[in-house]
């Protein structure tokens, strides 16, 4: 996974001088860059080192280690929060530092501003003292204000980057236990859990570092403001802290509640990711089985249950949100209320000291301080489900290293060996297995499904013309799960990955049978018994031909040895395994005379040890035609990204998924209402302050005539209360409806995706990796849910504050309009400026995360191969690159966020200096009120304008996860499920199938895989359909399935495919595909997924296909649970539980692709039998690589590069020696073609004595369907 960066290229805040560190400007070439062109992946710095995915993940890794090693010793659980803090905490208690000051710096500001409100109350033009004082105070303020700007972003940086190690450090630890699970914890854990552990979870400790420095801080800051207002006020300021205090337990509770509600939402997000792993993963067969309305259903309901605990959380944050918002008007109400009644006279320095301070220990209070409990609670939940992951069992390594000097040292030998698949199970999948294997020895091993078993190299493995065909050659990038290979290649990639390592053993699992006979014989000779001529080989095969060229053959059967011995040894012992290979050995004694082929004259003999033409030629035979092998390769292309602005309409799509017109008009109203009753309380206070102070002047000039005169308290108090009252009213309900609406056009969004995703082709499947379309997901849809709410909320309260400060100050003081004209300018410029980069970076962040998911998706595919080739250092180090990746576009988005707040406040600061010594300057004319509300408003301005300004910007960032889904709700979208056109009720009737010069590509502009199929399968008919690997087998089931629509016609008696709706088609067909594919759950509902039938039928279904037995000996038969895709049974087994689910369907068509490549021949022959016994009235369609078990149909189709090459009965076919058919089954080996060419013939004679008797009509009248049996391509 080498990416092309330049090596050269260094990270510049490595380097950079304190003033680039604290003003962030290392990043300007960046910012000029994004400013003229669009960003890409080279333009992105390179980590720091201690950044590194492995060197902070194998530093967490070893303390984790040592922490679990020490529990087992005190008989304790291992305590992972534990291990973080002892990993991390000498690193973030000093960015405590930071926060500390801050805070103090938030405590004495107002303190300045009281002193400077006072000298504007008691002005005396002749003090100039007083004066050069207040200038003191005015340049104190600038001075702070600009000090609380650096602090604040430098410790933001900090604790998120601390985050960001933490969230990394886990991600490695996470990925490595994936890599070392063993089966029963496999049995425990889902892909989907995994994914969501990776993509929500540890995103709580990006969050969780940046607020947990204010449990400490919050109460200590709200003691010293304590002290500061009792001085200013007296005791009537503890009625507001008494308020504030009594939110404390409150926010508390919300904490608690919050992380029950995470509980829930996580375990709904793990159930619905990994429906959707699932879903995407079968895509091929829910589509061939239409049963994406029952998916559907099954999405929903657990969506339904996620979207309620989501809602009940979002229900929360907004009553949070809104407490926030109306808190400080809440306090300041029951401080001066109280001030008031007990006979005081409010002032504007008390007014606005009080309301200053306030300000500052709310912030902390109401909001730093809750959400750090918040956070805390979210990473405990999330802290316990990793540690419940990291603990799970792991498969046993032994690291034993042992030095072979001489390759014929080289052995395998096992004695009595007994294997437990699950422990918790009674019966050993093994029991007492004992052999030996040297070098130079082929062992085979054979028995019942489910009895427990360059240059040269691509020669012998038949793929050099396969990477002259591939565009890239072998460079190629290969899509998901495969999906640009055909079944043969993905068998040949294999044997020859194993064959390029060396080893010293070969253990081969049933390589031959994805593979046609010539192939197979060529893997034999050329490879097994060619290349790896020289090792120990132990082989598990299912091809009888083979046995005679091993050394030694092992039997197995329910987990036990039968038998073990040479092939002539075995033939005269007796056991079972006679009955197997005696037809075989009797034709081989009737074979054809030296000179003569088992077909006739025109074959040569052959021998397994001999190599012929046919071996050297058979890779250029056995891979596609140039024009398909485009077609079918879709390229797998990296994953699209917008440029620009995110557009208006986009908004609107978003706004519109939550709430129709009507609503929108009512939330505008409710913010408008919020926001004007909250700034008129302040206006409200500041006048009853300025109405105050000419009364006392008034009183002042008449003393002498004795006339007193006081404000009425009730009509101030009164409106004060009222103002108040609706502030806290529509602030609460602008809250809950707004996020009702922003969490209702999540889960129609979602909806609308999965409705996309259903119904788009399955060429989208083939060209998407499964990690891209579980990252909308998993981490878009997590940002349509929780995220992208809040800060849109936030963002919208902020900006009317915004508003309405600039409103009031403007009315106030008029010429404070001239600075912040400009400021104004400046600030759009920059924000401009920096949203240019910082949607690129966001989008490359998103992009850049899409891999980490999809190598963990494809990792926990290929578990198995990964052990096998011990490669789990290896996908360790491009899982670590795929994470460094994603972390240089997360430390962008980090750093970058922090330049422009750093900016924004910076230009605040100016605004607040020009306010402060403005107010001096034009003293004469102002009053003390009026400069009270213009400065507190300023400096409140500071930290509020910066922040509304950057939510903007996250907001358009967040958008980016909308987009990216809106543009999965808009794929295009395959044919309707239903149309007006709909066929009788019982059709089809007679199963007669007809092609009509059909044309077939899976893509509309790539070139055609099929061309110009013309044939008709008469009323219940058996044809088989054959051809070498690539010829189009495959092809023709998507055509008759219409996974791609086909050009030319196919009907199925007498009706076009191509008029009815595609459920209507498919659900008249069942499929049991190459690649089985079973689900989560348990055996019943992966046999009857929608509760269809009744026991008995089941278990009959079961009985047909031999797997009664296996069910009834798990622990809780129909009941038991499956692991993930099925993976605790055999791939046999699986496919056995496909064919007994097509079975439970009783569709009259019926298509089984390659349904017995991985059973071995006596259950073929059982399954062959019940096939035939229970579709004797159907049309049957057979495509399958084992050309024994269609040899007696009645007629066979071949195919060769997308044409029809011959058509006709096998003992026809078999007459001419030039056909390709007639060389198929010559190839299979002397003796089986003679068997072959036997069975033929055998065949041919009945169905004419049966013409014959019955007469050619009966045939045509009986009712017929069709059944279809297919090899993938």
């Amino acid at each position: 996974m080498e990416k092309p960066r330049n090596e050269l290229k260094s990270n510049p805040s490595a380097t950079a001088n304190l003033l680039s560190k604290i003003f962030f400007c290392w990043l300007n070439p960046l910012f000029r860059i994004g400013y003229t062109r669009r960003l890409e992946e080279d333009d992105m710095y390179p980590l720091l080192p201690e950044d590194g995915s492995e060197f902070l993940g194998e530093e967490l890794q070893k303390l984790w280690d040592k922490e679990v090693q020490q529990a087992a010793k005190d008989f304790r659980s291992p305590n992972l929060s534990k291990v973080l803090i002892q990993c991390y905490w000498r690193s973030y208690a000093v960015f405590g530092v930071y926060t500390f000051v801050e805070e103090v710096i938030k405590v004495i500001q107002p303190v300045m501003l009281g002193k400077l409100i006072q000298y504007f109350e008691g002005y005396n033009p002749d003090d100039m003292a007083a004066l050069y004082e207040a200038y003191g105070y005015a340049a104190g303020i600038s001075i702070t204000t600009l000090g609380l700007a650096v602090l604040h972003h430098l410790y933001f940086y900090h604790v998120q980057r601390a985050g960001m190690k933490i969230r990394v450090a886990m991600c490695h630890m996470i990925y490595r236990k994936a890599l070392c699970l063993n089966s029963t914890a496999m049995g425990k854990t889902t892909t989907g859990q995994i994914v969501n552990l990776l993509s929500n979870d540890v995103n709580k400790f990006d969050e969780v570092t940046i607020f947990l420095h204010y449990l400490w801080v919050g109460p200590l800051q709200a003691a010293a403001v304590t002290a500061l207002l009792w001085q200013e006020m007296g005791p009537s300021c503890l009625a507001g802290m008494a308020v504030l205090v009594l939110l404390m337990p409150v926010q508390t509770l919300f904490g608690q509640l919050f992380s029950t509600f995470r509980g829930e939402t996580a375990l709904h997000t793990d159930s619905r990711i990994r429906i959707m792993n699932e879903v995407v993963s079968g895509i091929r067969i829910i589509k061939m089985y239409a049963w994406e309305k029952p998916f559907a259903a099954l999405v929903s309901e657990v969506r339904r249950k996620e979207i309620s605990a989501i809602m009940s959380s979002s229900y929360l944050r907004g009553l949070n949100m809104a407490a926030f918002f109306v808190a400080s008007k809440i306090i300041l109400f029951i401080t001066f209320a109280v001030f008031v009644l007990v006979g005081n006279e409010i002032s504007a320095s008390s007014v606005f000291v009080a309301m200053s301070l306030f300000g500052a220990v709310r912030l902390t209070v109401t909001l730093f301080f809750p959400s750090a409990i918040e956070k805390v609670a979210e990473a405990r939940i999330s802290v316990k489900r990793i540690k419940e992951f990291l603990l799970l069992e792991e498969i046993g390594y032994q690291n034993l290293c042992l030095s072979v000097t001489d390759q014929s040292e080289c052995m395998v030998e096992i004695q009595d060996l007994i294997c437990y698949w699950d422990k918790t199970l009674d019966a050993p999948t093994l029991q007492n297995l004992s052999f030996s294997v040297k070098p130079e020895q082929l062992l085979a091993v054979i028995g019942p499904v489910g009895a427990g078993k360059y240059e040269r190299v691509l020669r012998a493995c038949a793929l050099k013309r396969d990477m002259e065909l591939l565009p890239d050659g072998d460079l190629e990038v290969i899509g998901d799960r495969g999906a640009n290979l055909s079944g043969g290649q993905k068998a040949r990639v294999n044997l020859a990955r194993a064959v390029y390592q060396d080893a010293d053993i070969y253990l081969l699992d049933d390589p031959l049978s994805a593979v046609d006979a010539e192939v197979g014989r060529h893997l034999f000779e050329q490879c097994i018994c060619g290349l790896l001529k020289k090792k120990p080989r132990i082989l598990v095969t299912h091809q009888l031909q083979y046995l005679k060229a091993a050394d030694q053959i092992l039997v197995l059967k329910e987990g036990h040895m039968v038998a073990r011995g040479t092939y002539s040894e075995l033939l005269s012992s007796g056991l079972d395994f006679t009955s197997l290979l005696k037809r075989e050995e009797e034709d081989e004694s009737a074979s054809p005379e030296p000179g003569h082929g088992a077909l006739g004259p025109a074959s040569s003999s052959r021998t397994l040890s001999q190599s012929s033409v046919l071996s050297h030629c058979s890779s250029m035979l056995s891979v596609m035609d140039p024009a398909e092998q485009g077609a079918v390769e879709p390229t797998v292309g990296g994953e699209s990204r917008s440029e620009g602005t995110v557009a208006l309409g986009l908004y609107v799509k978003y706004y519109r998924a939550g709430a129709n017109v009507f609503m929108i008009l009512v939330l505008v109203l409710l913010n408008l209402l919020a926001h004007i009753t909250y700034i008129l309380q302040d206006w409200w206070l500041a006048y009853w302050a300025s109405e105050q102070k000419h009364l006392n002047v008034t009183q002042h000039v008449l003393n002498g005539h004795n006339a007193t005169r006081q404000l009425d308290l009730d009509l101030y108090l009164g409106v004060y209360a009222g103002l108040t009252g609706a502030a806290v009213l529509f602030g609460f309900l602008r809250s809950m409806v707004f996020f009702k609406v922003l969490v209702r056009a999540a889960q129609t969004l979602h909806d609308r995706m999965f409705t996309s995703i259903l119904r788009t082709p399955v060429l989208f499947f083939d060209v998407n990796p499964i990690g891209r379309v579980l990252n909308r997901f998993s981490k878009d849809i997590g940002h349509l849910d929780s995220l992208l709410p809040w800060t849109f909320v936030d963002f919208i309260q902020v900006f009317l504050q915004i508003v309405g400060v600039i409103i009031v100050a403007s009315v106030i003081i008029p010429w404070i309009l001239i600075p912040i004209i400009p400021l104004l300018g400046l600030f759009l410029y920059l924000r401009r400026y920096f949203l240019r980069t910082s949607r690129e970076i966001k989008r490359l962040e998103s992009t850049t995360r899409s891999p980490v998911f999809s190598h963990l998706s494809s990792s926990l595919q290929g578990l198995w191969t990964i052990r096998a080739f011990k490669a789990q250092e290896r996908f360790q180090e491009m899982f670590d690159a795929h994470q460094d990746l994603h972390s240089e576009s997360w430390f962008l988005f980090l750093t970058t966020s922090r330049w422009f707040a750093v900016r924004l406040d910076g230009l605040c600061s100016i605004f607040v200096t020009i306010t402060a010594f403005g107010c001096l300057f034009l003293r004469d004319d102002l009053e003390a009120g009026g400069v009270g509300l213009a400065l507190s408003y300023a400096i409140t301005l500071v930290g509020m304008f910066q922040w509304g300004v950057r939510q903007s910007a996250e907001v358009e960032n967040m958008m980016t996860s909308v987009e990216r889904v809106v543009e999965y709700t808009e794929l295009e979208s395959e044919a309707p499920w239903e149309t007006q056109k709909k066929p009788p009720p019982d059709w089809p009737q007679r199963g007669c199938i007809t092609f009509e010069q059909m044309n077939f590509s899976y893509s509309k502009d790539g070139p055609p895989v099929l061309k110009n199929i013309t044939a008709t399968i008469r009323p219940n008919e058996k044809v088989g359909i054959v051809g070498r690997t690539g010829a189009g087998k495959s092809s023709l089931i998507s055509a008759l399935f219409r996974l791609a629509e086909p050009q030319g016609k196919i009907s199925v008696d007498g009706i076009l495919t191509s008029e009815i709706g595609l459920h209507t088609l498919r659900q008249k067909m069942s499929i049991i595909p190459q690649d089985p594919v079973l689900f989560t759950g348990s055996m019943r509902k992966n046999l009857d997924p929608f509760n269809q039938h009744t026991d008995q039928d089941l278990w009959n279904a079961l009985q047909e296909v031999q797997l009664k037995g296996v069910v009834e000996e798990m622990p809780g038969r129909m009941e038991t649970m499956l692991a993930e895709a099925g993976t605790n049974f055999s791939v046999g087994q699986r496919q056995l539980v496909c064919l007994a689910r097509a079975i439970l369907r009783t569709n009259r068509i019926l298509i089984i692709d390659e349904a017995t490549a991985n059973v071995d021949p006596r259950t073929d022959e059982l399954i062959q039998k019940t096939i035939r016994d229970k579709f004797r009235e159907c049309t049957v369609l057979t495509i399958a690589h084992r050309i024994n078990t269609i040899i007696d149909c009645d007629r066979i189709l071949v195919l060769d590069a997308g044409r029809i090459h011959e058509y006709d009965e096998p003992y026809v076919l078999l007459q001419d020696r030039e056909g390709i058919f007639y060389k198929m089954v010559d190839q299979t080996g002397k003796t089986e073609a003679a068997a072959l060419l036997h069975s033929a013939k055998q065949a041919f004679m009945n169905r004419n004595a049966t013409r014959m008797v019955n007469g050619l009509l009966k045939a045509g009248k009986r009712e017929g369907s069709c059944v279809l049996f297919e090899t993938a391509l």
